[in-house]
C-alpha cells in the first residue's frame, strides 16, 4: 500500500468521500425505517444493507414487495436498477485491472456510486498513480461511506416507527445522485443521455412495477452511444 501520510491516495480518498456522509447517514437511516415499517425485522434489514449495499436496489424492491407485486417483478427490477454497477465494474477495469484477485473482489463488493464517482474522476486526474496507488485511494473513499451505511441502517431500524412522520429523510436520494451525475456530465454524450432518460422516466411513470424507470435507462444508455458514435464520426470528417 501506498505511504499512509496525509497527502498519500488513501487520505485524498478519505476526504473525497467524507462530504457524502451528509446524504449516507439520512439515507441509510431511512431505509432502516422504511424496512422496520415494512414488516422486516431487524436482522432481514440489516442483511439487506450489507448483502445488496445498494440503496436504490434496496428501496425499489422493498417497494415492489410492499405492494404485493410478484418476487420475481422485484429481482428483476433490483437488479435493473444494479446494471450500473456492471458498467461501473467495467469503466474501472482498466484502472484496476491488474491487482491481485482478493483485492478486486472487495473493491467489487464496495462499488458504490460514491465510491466510483469519486475514483473514476480522481484516476483520470492521476494517470500516474500505481495499481496499489488507486486501490488506496478507492478504499480510502468507502472508509467514511460504508461503514456509516450499515451503522445508521441500524439505527433507522431500531428507531423505526419514533422517527416523527415529518421528518425528510427521503431528500437524501435525490440530493446523493445529483451530487454524483452532476460533475460527470462533461460530454454532450453525456448530456444526451441524461436528458433522455430523465424525460422518459417522467413520461413514463405511470407504468407499473417501475417499468418506466427500466426503459428510460434502457433509451439513455442507447441514446447515449448513438450520440458518441455521431460526434466521433463528425470529428473524423473534420480531421
Amino acid at each position: 500500500m501506498a505511504s499512509q501520510s496525509t497527502n498519500s491516495p488513501y487520505w485524498q480518498g478519505v476526504r473525497d468521500g467524507a462530504p457524502f456522509i451528509l446524504v449516507i447517514v439520512p439515507f441509510s437511516m431511512l431505509f432502516g425505517v422504511v424496512g422496520t415499517e415494512a414488516g422486516l425485522h431487524i436482522a432481514e434489514t440489516m442483511a439487506f444493507s450489507v448483502l445488496v449495499i445498494a440503496g436504490a436496489a434496496q428501496f425499489a424492491a422493498l417497494q415492489l414487495l410492499t405492494d404485493n407485486a410478484p418476487t420475481l417483478i422485484a429481482l428483476v427490477s433490483a437488479l435493473a436498477v444494479n446494471l450500473r454497477m456492471a458498467m461501473y465494474s467495467a469503466s474501472l477495469t482498466p484502472w484496476l485491472g491488474a491487482a491481485p484477485l482478493w483485492q478486486r473482489a472487495i473493491a467489487a463488493y464496495f462499488t458504490v456510486d460514491q465510491s466510483y464517482a469519486c475514483a473514476v474522476v480522481k484516476f483520470e486526474q492521476e494517470p500516474h498513480w500505481s495499481v496499489p496507488a488507486r486501490l488506496a485511494y478507492f478504499f480510502g473513499v468507502v472508509t467514511p461511506i460504508c461503514p456509516l451505511w450499515y451503522v445508521f441502517t441500524l439505527v433507522g431500524a431500531l428507531v423505526g416507527n419514533a422517527v416523527p412522520t415529518g421528518l425528510p429523510l427521503d431528500f437524501a436520494l435525490p440530493i446523493t445522485f445529483l451530487a454524483m451525475i452532476g460533475p460527470m456530465l462533461r460530454t454532450p454524450a453525456h448530456m444526451v443521455a441524461a436528458l433522455v432518460s430523465v424525460t422518459l422516466a417522467l413520461a413514463l411513470a405511470w407504468l407499473p412495477y417501475n417499468l418506466g424507470l427500466l426503459l428510460a435507462g434502457i433509451a439513455g444508455m442507447m441514446a447515449g452511444a448513438q450520440a458518441e458514435v455521431m460526434l466521433d464520426r463528425r470529428k473524423e470528417g473534420r480531421t
